[in-house]
């Protein structure tokens, strides 16, 4: 009897054992990487599912504007309308997953399963940072052109669009080629690019993802803001009084932009880069699973950032709400015209304003109702 018992222990243990390699010789996500605690699993599903309920909200009713309002249709807004829809794609794509393993405590979908979510969140993350950057140059350059813009042109913005998707696609595509391999991140509820991985080809992928899908983007729109600001800074000398509000909003909108790109993103470079070339073990499963809360959290923060900060948007926005038509900036100043311009305040123009004073006052409208 002994001896039967004995060996009944014998072969349970022998069971788990086979079932242990087994889960590891088949990809299991989960056993791949240490998990969190109940508690810790339950905080994050809450906040993915805060993150996913508002971003899905956020962009929708931004399409949905976008889609109502025809006063919107100019191609900076193309690229305003590319953010959304790769946020609201992340949300319905990878949110929901990341979301219901962490209810569950592991990953549901599979090893193949885990690949893909890794591709299409790094494809969607990628182009709505792609866009931000775009987004921030096309500003600055609209203040340089010497012409007005043609609202009714929009190839440069549908090629800044697709450029952006192809350029993450550049990126995105070669873990399946063998440059680097997606897989579980952090507990093993969210997957991504391996970024504990220690050979030459994975640590050299990392590296150029963050210094050309994050680092340069970063650098890009801090620099176009900057000449933004410098140039409404000039501007604002014209007339003190009627241009200073215009210049604190415009500052106020380029920090809270820089920030919140900061805030969510960058904490996921630095952690990714630490869990490359830091020493292992170095990133716990709670401190690689912040950055990925953070990251996702963008999808809440870009709609309401670059809806709230354009008066174009934000009116059409009240008059959606009001169930009322389409605004006509046109009818009811042809300075606020929606489709006026933001060229007129080139640095040429500031050097020549020597002219009549209805000149300058027509300058100084444009300087008080422009968003960059």
């Amino acid at each position: 009897m002994v001896v039967y018992i004995w060996s009944l222990n014998i072969s349970y243990k022998d069971t788990s054992a086979l079932n242990q390699s087994a889960n590891v010789s088949s990809g299991d996500p989960l056993d791949a990487s240490p998990g969190l605690s109940r508690t810790g699993h339950t905080v994050t599903a809450v906040c993915l599912g805060i993150i996913l309920v508002f971003g899905f909200l956020n962009n929708l009713f931004v399409l949905l504007i976008f889609a109502r309002f025809r006063s919107l249709w100019t191609p900076i807004n193309l690229i305003l309308l590319n953010i959304s829809v790769s946020d609201i794609l992340v949300c319905l794509f990878g949110t929901p997953f990341s979301f219901a393993s962490s209810l569950y405590g592991k990953w549901l979908l599979g090893y193949h399963g885990c690949k893909w979510y890794g591709f299409a969140n790094s494809l969607f993350g990628i182009v709505s940072l792609m866009s931000l950057s775009i987004l921030s140059y096309e500003r600055y350059a609209a203040l340089l052109r010497p012409t007005k813009a043609d609202v009714s042109n929009f190839r440069r913005a549908w090629l800044c669009v697709a450029g952006s998707w192809l350029y993450s696609l550049v990126w995105t595509l070669p873990p399946f080629l063998g440059w680097s391999s997606y897989g579980p991140e952090g507990p093993g509820t969210t997957c991504s690019v391996q970024w504990h991985q220690r050979s030459t080809n994975s640590m050299s992928y990392v590296m150029c993802l963050f210094i050309f899908c994050l680092l340069l983007p970063l650098i890009l729109m801090i620099f176009c803001y900057g000449k933004i600001l410098c140039i409404i800074k000039g501007v604002t000398k014209i007339n003190l009084l009627t241009a200073q509000r215009r210049e604190n909003h415009i500052l106020l909108m380029v920090i809270t932009m820089v920030s919140c790109y900061l805030l969510c993103w960058m904490p996921y470079g630095v952690v990714a880069l630490l869990a490359t070339f830091g020493r292992r073990g170095l990133i716990t499963p709670l401190t690689s699973m912040v950055p990925s809360v953070l990251a996702k959290s963008s999808t809440v923060v870009n709609p309401v950032i670059y809806v709230l900060f354009n008066n174009q948007f934000y009116r059409c926005f009240l008059a959606f709400l009001k169930c009322r038509g389409d605004p006509s900036f046109q009818s009811q100043n042809p300075q606020h015209s929606s489709k006026q311009d933001p060229h007129a305040l080139r640095p040429s123009w500031h050097r020549g304003i020597k002219g009549p004073q209805k000149k300058e006052q027509h300058t100084l409208a444009l300087v008080v109702h422009y968003t960059p």
